[in-house]
């Protein structure tokens, strides 16, 4: 029994001591697309986000990077007109990671950014109408890892807390939005410690 602990430490402490000093690639990508037919027309939806991170793990259990997030939204409908929205931020996350055993890992991601969207609108009966907004993010996502092979894995997290802050240029307009998606979302992403 002794022999069987003295192992299962060793190995344990050898998989920590594998991952510090790696750098961790991961990121996500997401596609949506909704078509709804009425007789007169169609309405259309589609979405798309691309979120890579990359980042250093200084210590066993703290990784530091940058991350970043791309994406666009297009609503077209039959009568009013077509709407596009397009989302980019940049910034840093920290990491805190405790590995269960060789396969599980929780962890939790601190983010922090810059925040930049724009928004066109073109309907028949208006001028178009464009609008840049500029601001700033933080969120903190806990989230569960899957070590499938080699520190190659999958990442899955059932939301977090998140905020932002957007001033817009064109008015006197500003965003501000707080979320708790704790078990309201789900997102599934892969990572791999090199």
């Amino acid at each position: 029994m002794k022999r069987m602990l003295l192992i299962v430490a060793i190995a344990m402490c050898s998989y920590a001591n594998a991952q510090k000093g790696s750098v961790l690639v991961m990121g996500s990508i997401d596609y949506n697309s909704q078509k709804t037919s009425y007789d007169a027309g169609d309405t259309t939806q589609n979405s798309f986000g691309f979120s890579p991170k990359v980042g250093y793990q200084f210590h066993e259990n703290w990784t530091a990077g940058i991350e970043a997030s791309a994406g666009s939204y297009k609503y077209e409908n039959y009568t009013s007109g077509v709407q596009k929205t397009t989302n980019f931020s940049v910034g840093g996350f920290v990491r805190y990671s405790k590995p269960l055993n060789e396969t599980f890992s929780f962890y939790t991601d601190l983010g922090l950014g810059y925040l930049t969207r724009k928004e066109t609108r073109n309907y028949p009966l208006a001028p178009d109408y464009e609008e840049k907004g500029n601001g700033m993010y933080v969120n903190v996502t806990p989230a569960l890892f899957i070590n499938v092979h080699k520190g190659f894995g999958l990442n899955f997290n059932i939301g977090g807390l998140g905020y932002n802050a957007l001033s817009f240029d064109n008015n006197e307009r500003e965003d501000k939005n707080f979320s708790f998606t704790l078990g309201r979302s789900f997102s599934i992403g892969i990572s791999k410690n090199f």
